[in-house]
């Protein structure tokens, strides 16, 4: 009787054994496809709270000037800001003065003069940004093979689907250097970083714990480094985006008050006369 039973039961247990066993493998190779996805694209960086990301906020322009030290200080040695220029910064984190005296701390090839020849000459405010290197090539053989790129739009150029993916994509890069897990392994030159593409970055891990001091006396942790660096990216990716959000809020004020004026109109004046109706009465 046993044996019957078994011999009855046995079609539908290897049915139940075989879909195991085909989800175990779909869910492994599923797991198998995001890993190599992850170590090819990169890890996706958190959300951030960004303050300067509401409808209604600003850039903090405090976090702006400490963000230009911090690039000035650490990232300028190698990355270039082709698109921003001293007059920039002019009413955003410095005043005019200031800008100029920082822009006359610089050597600028001008020309040709009157001989045809090059000469070099102070910065003025609309100058750009220094750029550590003369060309793409001389980067190159710096780095190593590797090109930094310039920053003007690296928080634009790192946008996903949300519009601040780029700002927590470098923030995440630069607190995300660690050492490689286990069973991966990282060649000479390069160094570790799960939210670069590949794993592998060539720029080593560049902010530390008081690398850098602030003029107001802000504590220059790593975290704080990094959120002001990324502030001041930001603001360089769109510098405008303060005016923009102060134009939009000035229009729908105005939409507002055309609106509420509308409504009036139709309730009041309007609806009176379309639901009039006149009767005439015919006299014999």
């Amino acid at each position: 009787m046993l044996r019957q039973l078994l011999s009855r039961a046995a079609p539908g247990w290897k049915l139940g054994a075989a879909t195991l066993a085909a989800g175990t493998a779909g869910l492994a190779a599923a797991a198998g496809t995001a890993l190599a996805d992850e170590a090819e694209h990169g890890l996706h960086a958190p959300s951030y709270p960004w303050p300067h990301d509401g409808f209604f906020s600003s850039y903090d322009h405090r976090s702006i000037r400490r963000g230009y030290q911090v690039y000035t200080q650490v990232c300028a040695t190698c990355h270039s800001m082709d698109l921003i220029h001293y007059r920039d910064l002019v009413g955003v984190c410095y005043t005019e003065e200031e800008a100029k005296e920082m822009a006359l701390n610089i050597e600028v090839t001008d020309g040709p003069n009157d001989e045809g020849e090059m000469f070099e000459r102070p910065g003025k405010l609309s100058d750009k940004l220094p750029a550590p290197y003369m060309n793409e090539e001389h980067a190159r053989y710096a780095n190593g093979g590797a090109y930094p790129p310039d920053l003007s739009l690296i928080t634009k150029a790192r946008m996903g689907p949300a519009r601040h993916d780029g700002q927590n994509y470098v923030f995440s890069l630069l607190l995300g250097y660690r050492e490689p897990p286990a069973g991966i392994t990282v060649r000479e030159g390069l160094h570790y970083n799960p939210y670069f593409p590949g794993g592998a970055i060539a720029m080593p891990k560049m902010l530390n714990d008081g690398g850098v001091e602030y003029d107001d006396g802000t504590p220059a942790t790593e975290a704080q480094q990094a959120k002001d660096v990324v502030t001041f990216l930001s603001w360089a990716a769109e510098p405008e985006m303060d005016e923009r959000k102060l134009m939009g809020t000035k229009w729908l004020a105005v939409l507002s008050l055309v609106f509420l004026t509308t409504v009036y109109y139709k309730r009041w004046k309007w609806s009176p006369l379309k639901s009039r109706r006149l009767i005439v009465d015919v006299v014999n």
